[in-house]
This record gives structure tokens, C-alpha cells and sequence, in this order.
């Protein structure tokens, strides 16, 4: 990401605000990552699926651009989050219709 990229960011506050969000995400990645090898595990070891049929969606282009749209829609509540104007201190404004998905 460049700086300018970051041009939302106004003070210190806010990059202390980034950084909180940025440490929180990885945090959430991490217990995603884990949950999920753990059903893969669970999965494999019931027969339900082979390790290879998992490793071969990583090659499927109807799962890859799902899961594509998907980020791109979790990209944008966060991003809209990030720099939406309004009471800094107030609770998240409700989902703008157009960013439900």
C-alpha cells in the first residue's frame, strides 16, 4: 500500500486506529486459518473428502472466483468503514444498502 493510499489517515489517532485494525484482522485470519485446517482435518480423517480433492479446488476457477467476489465484498465494508465521515466515538452506521452482501 502506498502513502498516499492512506491519505484518510488525518492524525496520529487515526494511524494508532489502523494499526489496531490491521493487529485485530491478523488476529481473526488466525483463528479462521485454524478453524479451517481443522475442518479439512476432520473432513479427511471421516472420509468425507480426499486431501486431494481439497488441494484441487485451489485450481478451480468457479471456487476461485467466488471466493475473489467474497474478499472483494469484505474489502469494501472494511475500507467503507475506515473512511466513512460521522462521530468517530459514535457506533457503526448502519450498512449502506448497495454494501450488504
Amino acid at each position: 500500500m502506498k502513502r498516499d493510499e492512506l491519505s484518510f489517515l488525518s492524525n496520529q489517532t487515526d494511524a494508532d486506529t489502523l494499526g489496531a485494525l490491521v493487529m485485530d484482522l491478523g488476529a481473526q485470519l488466525h483463528v479462521e486459518r485454524q478453524a479451517r485446517l481443522a475442518l479439512q482435518e476432520a473432513l479427511v480423517r471421516q472420509g468425507a473428502v480426499s486431501a486431494e480433492a481439497i488441494d484441487a479446488l485451489a485450481d478451480d476457477a468457479d471456487f476461485l472466483a467466488r471466493a475473489r467476489a467474497e474478499l472483494d465484498r469484505s474489502m469494501a465494508r472494511i475500507m467503507r468503514i475506515m473512511v466513512e465521515a460521522g462521530d468517530k466515538m459514535g457506533p457503526l452506521r448502519d450498512e449502506a444498502p448497495d454494501a450488504q452482501g
